[in-house]
């Protein structure tokens, strides 16, 4: 809930705020207060959250940091520029960059003008820096530099490494990404809340259950539009599940790019139980299109209750053992153990959500820090560690693991009877302005954040979803310095950071 006593509201004038819509207040500000906002950024007063064009205006959303409140800040752009973020806080310079490259407003003073997402492929573009990109120099004896990607073996996403190293330790590693870039957010212009639903749950396929589910929150919240009990819990069963199997997953993978090919089998094979019991209880393995703005579109019988509750006594018998395996295998934790270290500093600066983040010491998990139904009446609770080394973002995956069977088996205890829907054409015929909805929810990787606005006749106008890897990758470059090439693999994996998400 927002309060008067919060640093933003004290810093911003009264006249600046707009409406209030749950935990989150809005404001229009000035270039000034923009500036002063910005600067905030950079002594940690307050997180940036996103940042993202509405042409011709400039948006922002920030947590305050002694409150928890939420803020979202919008900026006119009559001239169709603004002062860069990212001259004052780093963690914004990405977002500013894609916003240049897609939207007709000039970041003014962006210490980095090279395009993002833009190859110099589109039609009618011909820039030759976009198809010559400039990678940042580095200096000093005897350094060499490795290119890697933008194809990689087996079928992960396309993204170049560009190492600069010195034997074989890592001086630099600096990542271009956009290859994937599939023009999500035009797509998302003037579509129907029921088809727009279906092209946020494909952002990034991993995280299908956290974009629907920010996304469904983000319309109900611009149309005021209830969501019955049972639908809320169904939700957040359908989430724990989807954090389950990708955190599995992980764990294994990482394993196996130690050259531990025997926990990646494991892993492999309890992630498939949990994939095959989602198809069998919601007849999608990866649960998509389940959530839908107003609810959901299936709902669990008796059947799949027994179904899940089997699976959770199933791997609460089996992950425990794998757990030991990992923990007293000492070649493994050779190559695990102060390998790829995010220090807490860069951690706290870039706002990194989910494992990477709480793996270093930042304690933030959305559905206990900006929580949301039914998350605000269960119990959990959210692990951290403080190494910040890929042992560190393992562990914390285990731990996850554990506390997601604890959620799922509170869910199936405590399922309440209902309807799974609101209808949404009464809500959208009602509206005659244009309407805004912003949410923010946990999905495996950590916060995902999605912001709309919606036509008087309910289909959307402008939406801009942000994936937690925009505030990962770059803490990926920092981590393998003075690690070794051949550990690369292992850092990235452990971090898992989505291309698709951030190549909107």
């Amino acid at each position: 809930m927002t309060t008067d006593t919060a640093l933003l509201s004290s810093l911003l004038p009264a006249a600046a705020r707009v409406q209030s819509q749950q935990a989150w207040t809005y404001y229009t500000v000035d270039a000034e207060n923009w500036r002063e906002l910005a600067g905030g950024l950079a002594r940690y007063d307050w997180t940036l959250l996103g940042l993202w064009a509405d042409v011709p205006h400039v948006v922002m959303a920030l947590r305050d940091n002694t409150d928890g409140t939420l803020a979202l800040i919008r900026l006119d752009c009559p001239q169709g520029h603004y002062p860069a973020v990212s001259q004052w806080h780093p963690p914004a310079l990405r977002l500013e960059r894609s916003l240049a490259d897609l939207y007709p407003l000039h970041p003014e003073g962006l210490p980095d003008t090279r395009p993002w997402l833009n190859h110099g492929r589109w039609p009618g573009d011909d820039s030759l820096i976009a198809r010559h990109y400039p990678f940042l120099p580095a200096e000093g004896d005897g350094l060499h530099q490795v290119p890697v990607g933008p194809v990689h073996a087996g079928i992960i996403e396309p993204g170049h490494f560009r190492f600069t190293a010195q034997g074989e330790t890592v001086v630099r590693l600096e990542q271009r990404l956009g290859y994937v870039h599939k023009g999500t957010e035009k797509l998302l212009q003037n579509a129907p809340l029921a088809h727009a639903a279906k092209l946020l749950g494909r952002v990034s396929g991993d995280s299908t259950v956290a974009y629907a589910l920010a996304f469904a929150q983000a319309a109900e919240a611009a149309l005021a539009l209830p969501v019955p009990p049972r639908a809320r819990q169904l939700r957040a069963l359908l989430a724990e599940l989807e954090r389950l199997a990708n955190h599995l997953g992980d764990i294994g993978a990482t394993c196996n790019d130690a050259a531990f090919a025997l926990l990646h089998a494991h892993c492999g094979i309890l992630r498939e139980h949990v994939l095959q019991a989602c198809q069998r209880c919601f007849a999608h393995r990866l649960m998509m299109d389940c959530i839908v703005p107003g609810g959901v579109a299936v709902d669990l019988d008796a059947a799949g209750v027994s179904t899940l509750q089997t699976l959770v006594s199933e791997i609460r018998r089996r992950f425990p053992e794998l757990v030991k395996l990992y923990d007293r295998t000492a070649s493994l934790q050779d190559r695990t153990v102060s390998t790829g270290i995010v220090r807490a500093e860069l951690a706290r600066q870039y706002g990194a959500g989910g494992y990477v983040g709480r793996a270093s010491g930042r304690d933030f998990d959305s559905r206990r820090d900006a929580p949301y139904p039914p998350y605000d009446q269960l119990d959990f609770t959210v692990p951290v560690l403080s190494a910040g080394d890929v042992d560190a973002r393992i562990w914390l995956r285990i731990h996850e693991v554990e506390q997601s069977l604890q959620l799922l088996e509170q869910l199936l205890q405590n399922l309440p009877a209902g309807t799974l829907r609101t209808d949404l054409a009464h809500s959208a015929a009602a509206n005659t302005t244009e309407r805004t909805g912003i949410a923010l929810v946990e999905g495996f990787r950590g916060d995902v954040l999605v912001w709309l606005r919606l036509h008087p006749d309910g289909t959307v106008a402008r939406c801009h979803p942000r994936d937690p890897s925009w505030f990962q990758w770059p803490l990926l470059e920092a981590a393998i310095e003075g690690n070794i090439v051949a550990d690369f693999p292992l850092c990235n994996k452990s971090f898992n950071c989505s291309y698709s998400g951030v190549d909107l």
